[in-house]
């Protein structure tokens, strides 16, 4: 495996940090208290190349591997996870997607705005009947003539009411996966609505949206893939999503472990620092020696999408591990923190609140659990 930091895997890390710091930090508690980023960070992630990673030039990308990839997915995680969920989806799930199933005029006409960040997507798989049983979605796409026409409603979409193109999963045939479709839906498309989702415990400054259409008509040519393909599409790119989650919560447990070791060494009780403590040093101990492991997991995943293997399984273990960690670390920093870990002057709490949502989408941890021991036994247990 070739998991070094090359020169422009440094380069970009840097680049990320500093931006992070200057423009990301210091607004993050403000972000999280109003529930929304300020939107006019996007198109200077889109600048940045944030919005570009792994995209050709010739769509208006910036090129790179998928390594380099989570190299900036974890900056943007131990800045604000709102922030990494906006590149993650609008990135990692819609552009990507579309790079890899899209015909050539789908390609022309989203892939620049998506990578500039003047326009944004959304995924919408997830219902509010099917979670981890996305092959069971009802959302249906009918086909009248030249076009299809969409009807059913989505759950817990991120940047929901923030995008300008949806992925919409519906179905086109028989009962079960085979049946999934997948389309490019511009969300201005009329009977298509966005209505944001407040009061989240966690990932506070980020859109999340019900989506609701109903007779919303599209053209042939918004068929992505060919028709019975959605369910593959979807499952394939939420493999390189986990990862991408993953690197996310590798952020979280990096910004976990550097604050209490920040605070610990200042802090004083009973006339020297709190870090002097074993049991506090126990808690810190732990924050590194999570953060090597989960660091490595997405890297070795990383890597196997950059040499064109399987990597599904490394990915699930890479997601389960990363996520439930960055929940542990989360934990320990609040508790070295004491009572001020539970105010949001501080950010570990706010860590803990954006930690808990990744044990649950883009597959939970009991899902990955069963994908990791199917490919360990051979036996499905799904069914």
């Amino acid at each position: 495996m070739d998991l070094a930091l090359t020169d422009d895997r440094l380069a970009f890390q840097e680049v990320a940090r500093d931006f992070v710091e200057a423009q990301i930090v210091p607004h993050r508690t403000e972000w999280d208290r109003r529930e929304s980023v300020d939107t006019a960070l996007i198109p200077r992630l889109g600048d940045l190349g944030f919005l570009g990673l792994g995209v050709p030039e010739e769509y208006g990308g910036v090129g790179g591997d998928f390594l380099t990839y989570c190299v900036g997915l974890e900056e943007l995680g131990a800045g604000d996870s709102s922030v990494r969920g906006i590149v993650s989806v609008s990135l990692g799930l819609v552009a990507k997607t579309i790079l890899a199933h899209g015909t050539q005029e789908q390609k022309e006409r989203w892939l620049p705005g998506l990578c500039s960040g003047t326009t944004v997507g959304c995924f919408g798989l997830t219902e509010p009947d099917t979670g981890s049983d996305a092959g069971a979605l009802r959302t249906k796409a009918t086909r009248e003539g030249e076009e299809y026409v969409l009807n059913g409603s989505k759950i817990f979409i991120t940047n929901g009411t923030w995008a300008d193109v949806a992925i919409i999963f519906a179905r086109t045939g028989e009962a079960g996966p085979k049946g999934v479709s997948a389309f490019l839906v511009p969300c201005d498309t009329p009977g298509f609505q966005a209505t944001v989702i407040k009061g989240k415990l966690g990932l506070r400054g980020q859109a999340t949206a019900e989506l609701s259409l109903e007779n919303v008509r599209v053209p042939a040519d918004a068929l992505l893939g060919s028709e019975g393909q959605g369910f593959k599409i979807a499952m394939g790119t939420l493999d390189k999503g986990r990862i991408s989650v993953a690197a996310g919560c590798v952020g979280i447990i990096r910004a976990c472990y550097e604050a209490a070791v920040a605070y610990s060494t200042e802090r004083k009780q009973f006339g020297r620092p709190i870090a002097s403590y074993q049991l506090v040093q126990d808690m810190i101990a732990e924050m590194s020696v999570e953060l090597d492991a989960a660091r490595l997991l997405v890297w070795r995943a990383a890597d196997l999408v950059d040499r064109g293997e399987s990597f599904g399984v490394e990915a699930s273990k890479a997601k389960y591990f990363a996520s439930e960690a960055a929940v542990r670390s989360a934990n320990r920093a609040i508790q070295v923190f004491g009572g001020y870990g539970y105010v949001d002057e501080y950010p570990v709490e706010k860590f803990l609140r954006d930690a808990r949502v990744m044990t649950l989408y883009e597959g939970t941890s009991q899902i990955q659990k069963l994908l990791i021991g199917r490919a360990a036994t051979g036996v499905n247990a799904f069914l």
